[in-house]
């Protein structure tokens, strides 16, 4: 395993390679009910493996994937992990909100100290809204507590946005979404380089983009992979793409199954910074040029949306849309969305309440997609 250092943080080697657990492996397509045994496998084995960053949230699984955590870091793993988890900073009404949500993470996953702490998914509206309350002076009480080492925040929205944030206070580090495909959405590679020019490095997040990148690549895109002089997998390329920045810490990736993992870890050991010579990188061009002809709508399944009001997934809904035309089956997503017609779960059901709207991290105008999509779909 390879390991990095974040610029103003000494001391403390962190994996190339994260665990995310937003994606385990659960039952009965309800992602609240985790398969336990084959996750516990999962992560213990990544950390068996070298892998030291181990990274959950409140609401992930429906919120139960800190306390599954707890469980995985039992038998002494907690010793040899950095535990990170992010604060639901949406929930908060007044200043005691912060602790009390600080102090329910703490119990749910059975540790005094978080190594790793995030504001959660912040955009303009919750940076400000947040700072009138008082955040930063919770969370420099939250470490002068022991409860909370390193501060930083997940980010959603435009790059002068992060900006802004990154200016306001001496974080030790922040998370943001990147792949070869979202190069200058949200902060991107500009606002990685910014960041690291003040002494914080990036976490990232999304490297294979919600698995769009690796999932039923179409012919066309994988001659091109086929094409380097090294073969590798989708996924290989995906990571080694983002590990070879030197603003990069470590990846996150959140991996549903063992062969996930087993092909994570091993592609870790080889991620170095500057490692990819320019033959392969104007390979990763092209294969972006590809998918940036096919991609519809801009989603990277991370539920944030959910739930819906009308009990639509929305994720789902845009998976099988864009599926439908980055791997050229149509008719196939026209059978399965017939599915969701019966049901009365389908995008003709919004009722265009706009919440999901403020709650998308990718700004996607969900209802306006919805129609589109229902008359590309139910014909």
């Amino acid at each position: 395993m390879n390991y990095r250092v974040f610029p103003n943080i000494e001391g403390e080697d962190i994996s190339v390679l994260g665990f995310g657990c937003m994606r385990l492996p659960h039952f009965d397509n309800d992602t609240s009910k985790i398969n336990e045994d084959d996750s516990m496998k999962m992560i213990r084995y990544s950390i068996d493996n070298g892998v030291n960053y181990i990274d959950t949230a409140y609401p992930y699984h429906q919120g139960v994937s800190e306390k599954f955590v707890a469980k995985v870091l039992k038998d002494g793993y907690r010793e040899k992990v950095h535990l990170a988890t992010k604060h639901p900073v949406w929930l908060v009404e007044k200043y005691e909100d912060f602790e009390k949500y600080l102090d329910e993470q703490l119990e749910k996953l059975e540790v005094e100290q978080i190594d790793f702490y995030l504001l959660h998914a912040l955009n303009k509206e919750r940076w400000t809204q947040i700072q009138d309350l008082g955040v930063i002076k919770f969370l420099e009480e939250a470490r002068a507590k022991g409860k909370i080492k390193y501060i930083g925040f997940s980010f959603h929205d435009k790059l002068e946005v992060f900006k802004e944030i990154i200016n306001s206070y001496p974080w030790d580090f922040t998370q943001i979404q990147l792949n070869f495909m979202d190069t200058e959405y949200q902060a991107g590679l500009e606002g990685m380089r910014y960041a690291y020019e003040r002494g914080i490095g990036s976490i990232v997040m999304e490297p294979l983009r919600g698995g769009s990148l690796t999932n039923n690549v179409p012919d066309d895109i994988m001659q091109i992979w086929d094409e380097a002089n090294y073969k590798r997998t989708p996924a290989e390329w995906c990571l080694r793409w983002v590990g070879n920045f030197k603003e990069v810490i470590t990846v996150l990736s959140g991996m549903s199954t063992m062969e996930h993992v087993i092909e994570n870890v091993d592609v870790a050991k080889e991620m170095e910074v500057d490692s990819l010579t320019p033959e392969e990188l104007a390979i990763i061009k092209r294969v972006r040029e590809v998918y940036l002809d096919r991609i519809k709508v801009d989603c990277t399944g991370c539920e944030y949306c959910l739930p819906c009001p009308e009990d639509i997934n929305i994720p789902n809904i845009f998976t099988r849309y864009n599926n439908a035309f980055m791997f050229d089956n149509i008719e196939q997503a026209k059978k399965s969305y017939q599915a969701l017609m019966e049901n009365g779960i389908d995008a003709s059901k919004c009722i265009e309440c706009g919440k999901c709207i403020s709650e998308c991290p990718q700004g996607i105008n969900i209802p306006k997609e919805f129609k589109e999509i229902h008359k590309v779909l139910s014909e």
